[in-house]
């Protein structure tokens, strides 16, 4: 028997079948439903959400019904807390007695070739524009919505772009730098309803292609630039907006300073983890989503490096829910479109999206992870936070 971790096992609402049509637990509960034997293998040399990642992402496993039920009732015991489990010697010899009963013992397979190598660096998702317009819907709005009145996703997201222009002061002829403009949604909404004059920066050249496209339908003043915050130039930028956060807070925020005119207002949306100690481990997210130098700051840690950069904070509000509402849209969008999706990506890509999504939204529901909004300042030569944004006007005279 597997002790403590067993019984809890047994007792989540769901359901696990196997190839050969034994099942166990409640009917009508989410079922894993085990493919093959490969799967149990995986798990057996990494137990807990790689193993569990990967037998997914390869289809030797699915989810059948309600995938966030199915996933929050196996993570009570994957995890206590925020650690993963740990097995006592006779609980490993029980797993690898009835895997061999099961004939499910062998070599490791190697991971599904969607997973990224150990080491990989930063690099930009190959998913196309077609792909991700089902997943963020016909804007490609990669923000998080804002639900207080919203019923559904665009107006959630529509409530976000008026609610960031507000903060950030926009008028006609203002001066944005969109630091993570993705497909230009926001950039959009800028020069279109604002009248600013944008400079967004993208990751790949399909998306500055689609953020050149957009402009011209609006007729809008947005420029399409690299990705690095080089490319940014040399501002002086009345206003800088960063919708999926920044990466490397402690490398961007001197730059950031510098960028902004006397005045100028930055408004950030930023994922956190909860403060404290931190071991930096492989997981799903960096393993398939994002690389292991994307790890997340605590939010202290992230406001503290503003404001040693010179820059003043003057807001800081939650947004963990709305993030987490945000991503079972996207999710719900995802499953609707389910056969397009897995056509345009490839099924083990549409997998990650899906795993990823739900498992992100669980943790901003139960608070392992955050999102917050940060509206700092670059006070002005004489100590004042730019009285002339307050009136509407530039803040830099040109």
């Amino acid at each position: 028997m597997l002790g403590e971790g067993r019984e809890a096992a047994d007792e989540l609402p769901i359901q696990v079948r196997a190839w050969d049509g034994s099942s166990t637990g409640p009917d009508g509960a989410p079922a894993f439903v085990i493919r093959n034997r490969r799967a149990l293998r995986r798990l057996l040399w990494k137990p807990g959400e790689m193993g569990l990642a990967r037998a997914y992402v390869a289809g030797e496993l699915d989810i059948e019904g309600d995938v966030f039920a199915a996933l929050d009732a196996v993570q009570q015991v994957m995890r206590s807390g925020d650690r993963p489990i740990r097995l006592s010697a006779d609980d490993k010899r029980d797993i690898v007695r009835t895997a061999v009963m099961l004939g499910a013992v062998g070599p490791e397979p190697k991971p599904p070739p969607e997973e990224f190598s150990p080491g990989r660096a930063a690099e930009p998702m190959a998913e196309s524009a077609a792909f991700l317009v089902r997943l963020f819907g016909e804007g490609l709005a990669h923000g998080t919505g804002l639900w207080d009145q919203a019923v559904d996703l665009d107006e959630a997201r529509d409530a976000a772009h008026r609610s960031v222009a507000e903060r950030l002061g926009l008028f006609p002829g203002a001066r944005l730098l969109d630091l993570s403009c993705g497909w230009g949604a926001f950039a959009r909404y800028a020069a279109a309803e604002c009248g600013a004059r944008v400079v967004g920066l993208t990751r790949t050249p399909e998306q500055a292609d689609h953020v050149r496209a957009v402009a011209a339908e609006v007729d809008g003043d947005v420029q399409a630039r690299g990705w690095d915050l080089a490319e940014a130039g040399d501002g002086p930028y009345d206003a800088i907006v960063g919708l999926a956060g920044i990466e490397s807070v402690d490398r961007a925020t001197a730059r950031l300073y510098g960028l902004l005119a006397p005045g100028g207002r930055l408004v950030l949306h930023q994922p956190a983890r909860r403060p404290g100690p931190h071991q930096i481990r492989r997981t799903f997210t960096t393993s398939y989503m994002f690389p292991e130098d994307g790890e997340l700051r605590p939010l202290g840690a992230i406001v503290g490096e503003l404001e040693d950069a010179g820059l003043e904070v003057r807001a800081v509000g939650a947004l963990r829910e709305h993030h987490a509402r945000t991503l079972r849209a996207w999710a719900a969008n995802l499953q609707r479109h389910w056969a397009e999706c897995a056509e345009l990506a490839g099924t083990g890509r549409a997998r990650v999206w899906l795993l990823y999504l739900a498992a992100s939204a669980l943790a901003f529901e139960s608070g392992r992870i955050g999102m917050n909004e940060i509206c700092a300042i670059r006070r002005d030569r004489d100590g004042r936070a730019g009285t002339t944004l307050v009136e509407g006007r530039a803040v830099i005279s040109r």
